[in-house]
């Protein structure tokens, strides 16, 4: 590896390290004012760096982009040391809506209450306050339509929204599928009363 390359190398470090966020090559390589190509390069290096040399971080690829992190075998230590007040977990109507968004965006409200079955207006409200989902427009009628976040796929380490499980290889067993039914209908029936 000649000098410039290892410079840029580098460069690509130094630059993760200072961004909170994931960048993408082309981000990175008009930052460091050079091509793209050499960009991805010096990102594929610098993972083959970071691994071979036993330090504590590695080159992840997230959200279209990349960013440094902490080898696996530390994060629990890293959770002790950043340990932060924890937020409230999702609840059952975000999770579904959060869902909703992740599979079918860009989706509006309007659409969410339909497949939802009630209004969504607050929850879609939480979700955007948590920064986990955004706005993306506005349909054909006016409403405004919603996308999951950069943040969406960070938290749930997706390198992009492709990563998403596949909901068409969720194949319930006869059994799954009539406890499924039952938890609808009385998830129905609550809301109803």
């Amino acid at each position: 590896m000649s000098a410039a390359d290892r410079g840029l190398e580098a460069a690509v470090e130094a630059l993760l390290f200072l961004s909170s966020d994931a960048v993408t090559p082309k981000r990175l390589a008009e930052a460091l004012e050079v091509d793209e190509d050499e960009t991805v390069e010096a990102l594929e290096s610098l993972g083959r760096s970071l691994e071979d040399s036993g330090r504590g971080l590695v080159l992840r690829e997230v959200a279209g982009g990349y960013a440094l992190a902490s080898v696996p075998q530390f994060d629990d230590a890293a959770r002790r040391l950043l340990a932060k007040p924890k937020t409230p977990p999702l609840t059952q109507a975000q999770a579904e809506v959060l869902a909703i968004v992740a599979y079918l965006q860009p989706v509006s409200r309007p659409e969410i209450a339909r497949i939802r079955g009630v209004s969504s207006d607050s929850t879609v409200s939480g979700l955007t306050e948590r920064g986990l989902i955004e706005e993306k427009g506005r349909t054909d009628f006016g409403a405004v339509s919603y996308a999951t976040s950069e943040l969406f796929e960070k938290l749930f380490g997706l390198a992009s929204l492709d990563s998403l499980p596949d909901p068409a290889q969720f194949d319930p067993t006869p059994e799954d599928e009539r406890e499924l039914r039952e938890r609808l209908l009385q998830a129905g029936e609550r809301r109803a009363a």
